[in-house]
């Protein structure tokens, strides 16, 4: 049984409350055991609306749950996604309030700017090359607002796919950089090496992720639009952070991107 109209506004107000005041909450999924995945696409998608009435603007999406490792923590077999408001978008090299989150994690992926719209179903991942414009370096801040980050594929999905914040480092021509699968990525806390990976990390490939959101979005009549950014999964493990921890990640072929929080 999924949840009634009034209980996703419900769960959606608390997901709400929990951003704004940066004050974690129990698990949506263990008050309402009939809560899905339908469900919690509908919360997102609610939330997004709130945040759009009140003048944000969409500018793209972040794939999520791109790894074997993470499918199998939380027992699913695909990833999921949310998306990217502009003000969660910050430049590189940015100071960033960590009060303003809960518990915040930082990710490093490789940002997509598409050229051109991608609309699914049958998106490969081929297109999305084609389609692309530019890649950067890229810092995503995930940020759960469900206590202890004690979270189900409905509690990450209901909370923005647990995406809090963007830094992005300087674009290259997507025609100049080799296999994005080969790219590497080194990830520091304040000048420490802490976790390595490449793009493989990324369901094989980063624009395999990108192909599946396209996909994924036709179920929701929905599609990638030219001029939108994609972060398409995690290339490393996301460290937790706090105020005085500098970040730093630096990409082969790509270059780096850093943000400090204070």
């Amino acid at each position: 049984m999924t949840l009634t109209a009034a209980q996703r506004q419900e769960a959606a107000a608390l997901l709400e409350q929990a951003e704004r005041r940066a004050a974690s909450v129990g698990p949506l999924s263990a008050s309402w055991p009939g809560f899905d995945v339908v469900d919690a696409y509908a919360v997102q998608q609610h939330n997004i609306a709130r945040r759009r009435a009140a003048g944000a603007a969409v500018v793209g999406h972040k794939v999520g749950l791109t790894s074997l490792a993470m499918q199998q923590l939380l027992g699913v077999g695909e990833p999921d996604f949310g998306h990217l408001l502009d003000d969660m978008v910050h430049s590189d090299g940015a100071e960033i309030a960590a009060a303003r989150y809960c518990r915040p994690r930082v990710e490093p992926e490789i940002c997509f700017r598409l050229a051109q719209p991608l609309r699914g179903p049958g998106v490969t991942a081929d297109e999305v090359v084609r389609a692309t414009e530019a890649v950067a370096p890229a810092l995503e801040i995930v940020d759960s607002r469900i206590r202890d980050w004690k979270i189900t594929l409905v509690d990450t999905v209901a909370d923005n796919a647990s995406s809090a914040g963007l830094v992005c480092g300087p674009w290259t021509p997507i025609a100049q950089v080799p296999d994005l699968a080969d790219v590497r990525v080194d990830l520091l806390v304040d000048g420490a090496g802490t976790a390595s990976g490449s793009g493989r990390e990324v369901l094989g490939h980063p624009a395999a992720a990108v192909a599946w959101l396209a996909n994924t979005l036709a179920g929701f009549d929905a599609l990638l639009e030219a001029g939108q950014l994609v972060l398409p999964g995690a290339m490393t493990t996301a460290p937790f952070v706090r105020a005085g921890h500098r970040i730093e990640a630096r990409f082969s072929s790509l270059g780096s991107v850093s943000a400090t929080f204070i």
